[in-house]
């Protein structure tokens, strides 16, 4: 049941419309990183430390071993959390987008078999 029908052509379908939305989530990615590496100079963190805060950040997951403490770096962070959710919201619309036509062609050949 694995590799079903109903699986090969979600995944066919998932990896199709992620290669569509490449340029946007690449856009958004490139963003988080820039952002996250100028709040890290502004904190005086490490380019590493700032990557992971700023991707820890972006996917809400917020570990607090790393913390702006600055007011601008607080500001910013809302920003990289938006953009981040964005970036969670694309790859789940993509998701959705592919089992939904999964299954609708799933059925189509049900019923045509029928």
């Amino acid at each position: 049941m694995l590799f079903s029908g109903l699986t090969t052509t979600f995944f066919r379908e998932f990896i199709f419309a992620l290669w569509l939305t490449l340029p946007l989530l690449l856009a958004i990615a490139v963003t988080i990183t820039v952002i996250g590496q100028v709040v890290g100079r502004w904190e005086g963190w490490s380019p590493t430390d700032s990557f992971y805060w700023a991707f820890i950040t972006a996917t809400t997951i917020g570990y607090g071993d790393i913390r702006p403490t600055k007011l601008s770096s607080k500001f910013v962070s809302i920003f990289i959390g938006f953009a981040g959710l964005t970036f969670s919201g694309i790859l789940v619309a993509v998701a959705v987008h592919a089992a939904t036509f999964a299954l609708a062609a799933h059925d189509a050949i049900t019923k045509a078999a029928q």
